[in-house]
């Protein structure tokens, strides 16, 4: 009796282990093809790309520029400014430049309240100028107006040096300051500039330093 058990018990576990056998393929088959079908996309993103096309400067590397504003002459007052300038850009970022300028100045704090002492004929209290400066573009990028208008810009200092004809005299000049420009077209960019001219003169009896201020705006022609 016990024997026909143990037979049953075994002949019982040799037909689970087969079907076993026989149903793993299939399983497996299964399991494959379920991690071959590919992940459905439950949502969907909705970009809406704008439209934006922003003006790139002209092929060109020459930069004219013509310019007006307020220069401050150190105890001489101030007085409207104007002039041109002529850039090359060397790289993406350097460029140089000439520029030549051009104010009137007025009478001193001495010569006004002394009443009768004139320290400089009519013609000799026109300032003009010219320096050659290297320029370098620290901040460039893009600004935005709305949605669909970008326009490349920089901010760029400069550093140069020239000559000031002044007071009957000329005098070796230092420059340097910093700008904004910002392109507005292909070809033609506005520009905001500040400078400073340093220069010595002894106009009021002792040689000193004068730091003279510069403030304009102009627009520049690309070719």
């Amino acid at each position: 009796m016990e024997t026909g058990i143990r037979i049953f018990l075994l002949k019982a576990g040799l037909s689970l282990f087969s079907i076993s056998l026989l149903s793993s393929p299939v399983l497996a088959a299964e399991n494959t093809d379920e991690a071959e079908k590919p992940l459905e996309q439950v949502i969907e993103p909705e970009i809406d790309r704008r439209d934006v096309k922003p003006p790139k400067i002209d092929a060109q590397d020459f930069e004219i520029s013509l310019f007006a504003g307020i220069m401050s002459v150190e105890d001489f007052g101030s007085d409207v400014v104007y002039g041109a300038r002529l850039g090359y850009h060397i790289t993406e970022k350097l460029f140089i430049e000439a520029s030549y300028g051009k104010t009137d100045t007025s009478e001193t704090s001495f010569e006004v309240l002394s009443g009768a002492a004139t320290l400089l004929k009519d013609d000799e209290r026109e300032l003009t100028y010219w320096n050659f400066s290297f320029g370098y573009d620290i901040f460039p990028g893009e600004a935005f107006l709305g949605k669909n208008h970008a326009f490349n810009n920089s901010l760029y200092l400069t550093l140069g040096a020239g000559n000031t004809q002044f007071a009957g005299d000329e005098f070796f000049t230092w420059s340097f300051g910093f700008g904004y420009r910002i392109l507005l077209f292909d070809a033609l960019a506005a520009h905001l500039d500040f400078k400073d001219h340093i220069f010595d003169t002894d106009i009021l009896g002792e040689e000193k330093a004068t730091h003279n201020l510069e403030g304009s705006l102009g627009l520049s022609y690309f070719f």
